[in-house]
């Protein structure tokens, strides 16, 4: 008998105080009712860049593949999987179109490794429109960014 995949909510934000410039991530893992906070940055990227790893570091928390809902509020990071484009880039040689190349081809591989790895489903939520967890995910990633921008000063 195999044990049924656990289901996890994740939530997942990312910020960038200028773009590019000092960014951070923030997401919350929900299981069962337990809830884990994880945020982290750096020093030089894009919001973008924030937005692809605050999923990335989600899903890697994960030590088992797992049913996910993850929601959100990047809509780059929910079409570019939603609607193919990063299988599409990868295929193309992470080509956008024959002249330009895609951006963070790095991230939207490590996305896609993970969303073979577990079966994830994506829910796109407005930013900024009082969604609790979307909110505490900004607080999380505005927090580190503007930690690291201390740290530079």
């Amino acid at each position: 008998m195999t044990n049924p995949q656990k289901f996890v909510e994740l939530y997942t934000d990312g910020s960038c105080l200028s773009n590019p410039g000092p960014g951070g991530w923030g997401a919350i893992l929900r299981y069962r009712g337990h809830e884990k906070e994880l945020c982290g940055g750096e020093p030089d990227t894009t919001n973008n860049r924030m937005e692809l790893t605050a999923a990335i570091e989600g899903l890697s928390a994960l030590k088992e593949p797992c049913r996910v809902t993850l929601y959100s509020d990047s809509q780059y990071l929910v079409n570019g999987m939603q609607k193919g484009w990063a299988k599409k880039w990868k295929a193309n040689g992470w080509m956008r179109n024959k002249k330009e190349p895609a951006v963070n081809p790095d991230l939207w591989d490590k996305l896609l490794s993970l969303f073979e790895y577990h079966q994830v489903t994506l829910v796109w939520v407005k930013g900024h429109a009082g969604h609790p967890e979307n909110e505490r995910c900004d607080q999380l990633a505005v927090s580190q960014s503007k930690r690291i921008q201390a740290q530079k000063n």
